[in-house]
């Protein structure tokens, strides 16, 4: 399979699941703007998991630069982290739905675990098939402090909910927020 291939189908996949999270989002019957507040909590997780889902196909498509063949490995990797990108919809249709319940956010941050833990499987699957000594490799082994960062905010998330909703959500935010700013060394190393 051409990498071509596998990042047309990923890009068809998340493209997806942004339309299928903004479908959640129901349009109030009235037309007051009180009419819109009990939507803030819908439009909350929304924008928590566009965030999230955008910078998933960021890094999954500086990723993917890297790669010169597609093996069954790097093929099925990258299938189980669409598997579980595809339930933020309905994840984050849960927890906005039910203004940020603790079950709610409890198996939203689930789901983000179990996103970024087949992401790195994706990164290792790829990593495997490159010259260990090559630039590219060392800075993406560099990212280890930000996935420990990520899933410990994560983490927090949990205990939050059953106290201070607004902090787990804030926390899902901050979590994906350090990765929206792009690693300049991996950039660079990706030009060399």
């Amino acid at each position: 399979m051409s990498k071509n291939r596998m990042e047309a189908f990923s890009d068809g996949v998340l493209a997806i699941i942004i339309t299928i999270m903004v479908l959640e989002i129901k349009v109030p019957h009235g037309t007051e703007w009180n009419d819109l507040i009990p939507l803030i909590p819908v439009f909350v997780s929304y924008m928590i998991s566009f965030l999230l889902v955008g910078i998933y196909w960021g890094n999954h498509h500086h990723l993917l630069h890297t790669v010169k063949n597609i093996n069954s490995g790097i093929l099925l990797s990258n299938l189980h982290l669409l598997f579980w990108l595809s339930l933020v919809p309905f994840a984050a249709g849960w927890m906005g739905e039910n203004h940020f319940e603790p079950n709610s956010i409890i198996l939203y941050a689930i789901i983000l675990i179990l996103c970024g833990i087949a992401y790195g499987i994706l990164q290792n699957s790829i990593l495997k098939t490159l010259d260990q000594r090559s630039n590219i490799v060392v800075e993406l082994k560099k990212q280890n402090k930000k996935v420990i960062i990520s899933v410990l905010l994560v983490l927090a998330a949990i205990p939050f909910a059953f106290f201070y909703p607004a902090a787990s959500a804030a926390l899902f935010f901050l979590q994906s927020a350090i990765w929206l700013i792009p690693d300049k060394n991996i950039e660079k190393a990706l030009k060399d």
